[in-house]
């Protein structure tokens, strides 16, 4: 079933191509590599370069020898190489963790910003994002800020709520907290085909969510009860963290607001921008004049506090999403608000 999926989807990609193909490496360089015809099959050669530097402290905002370290969190969040065709992105669980063990190393960074633009991700992935932050704090003492930028939805808030406080953009759009699991049925494409699925099973759930058939109701009943789990650890985390947020506060269905609103609800402390968020750590630091740095790999440079770190090269963008196609690459119950069914990050 996947592998016809799949070759619809290739099949999709290569109409109208010429001669010539487009060869890409981790940079995201597009250079023409022509495809080398002989008595073999056409084959691709792609150069892939799989840049993994150590980080490096760029500064951002130049200011004084004590040091406050702006990390970078955007798109989804798995546990997963974010990778195209031809190049490898970094794995945004992976990358989180390694900038924070970065900044507990470098030994003069005195406080840490979180700047989030992320409309969540995977359960697990984003408990486990919250929990080495949390523990990062508690570790070294550090002040966090999270600051949100466009969105910070799901798993993304989950993320902030660990900071010691919560700037968000006048436009940002904040919430979406609840849990979601994509589901699709493709019986009827599988008929246009005249292709079936044949599944030999022991178990009664053993394929619970299958493409090839509808759910039973007893199995929606299982899925559901997971997913209100996850939901309630979601809310518990949240009002644990934040004392200002009423228990009884109508916010925990999946509804989005605004940052002025947001700060109403309690559920950030202040609207501002990238320099408030900075000007906050400053004032934890008791020095005004810090230095701002970010934590980039040496070929990925960082020259304002809005640069931000690959994590899915372009190639991937241009792949059509197919709902139920990309299941098996993604986690299965989500913290995320999810406008968008091809879950492209």
């Amino acid at each position: 079933m996947s592998r016809f999926l799949i070759l619809c989807s290739v099949l999709a990609c290569t109409v109208g191509c010429g001669k010539h193909a487009i060869k890409t490496d981790s940079l995201i360089r597009l250079v023409p590599a022509r495809v080398h015809v002989s008595a073999d099959p056409i084959a691709m050669q792609p150069q892939v370069l799989r840049d993994r530097s150590p980080l490096k402290t760029m500064p951002v905002q130049s200011g004084t020898n004590r040091k406050i370290a702006l990390i970078d969190v955007d798109g989804l969040l798995v546990n997963q190489n974010q990778a195209g065709i031809g190049s490898m992105g970094d794995n945004p669980l992976d990358i989180f963790r390694e900038k924070l063990d970065q900044v507990e190393r470098e030994g003069d960074i005195s406080a840490v910003i979180i700047r989030i633009n992320s409309y969540g991700g995977g359960v697990t992935a984003s408990d486990i994002m919250r929990r080495e932050l949390e523990s990062f704090r508690e570790r070294t003492g550090m002040p966090i800020v999270a600051v949100l930028m466009d969105i910070a939805t799901g798993g993304g808030y989950l993320l902030a709520t660990a900071a010691d406080q919560i700037v968000a953009h006048p436009t940002s759009i904040v919430g979406g907290f609840g849990v979601i699991l994509n589901l699709y049925n493709l019986e009827d494409a599988m008929a246009q085909f005249n292709v079936s699925g044949q599944t030999i099973r022991a178990g009664k759930f053993v394929d619970i969510g299958s493409p090839e058939r509808f759910l039973e109701e007893d199995e929606e009943e299982l899925l559901t009860e997971i997913a209100e789990q996850y939901n309630e650890r979601f809310r518990e985390v949240v009002l644990q963290s934040r004392q200002r947020i009423h228990r009884d506060a109508d916010i925990f269905d999946g509804r989005i607001f605004t940052g002025k609103k947001a700060v109403e609800l309690g559920v950030v402390d202040q609207v501002g921008y990238i320099d408030d968020a900075i000007a906050a750590a400053r004032a934890y630091t008791g020095d005004p004049n810090s230095c701002v740095v970010m934590l980039h790999r040496e070929q990925d440079k960082a020259r304002t506090p809005y640069a931000m770190t690959p994590n899915e090269p372009t190639q991937l963008m241009a792949l059509p999403q197919i709902p139920g196609l990309m299941r098996a690459r993604l986690p299965t119950f989500m913290y995320i608000w999810q406008p968008d069914p091809g879950l492209a990050p």
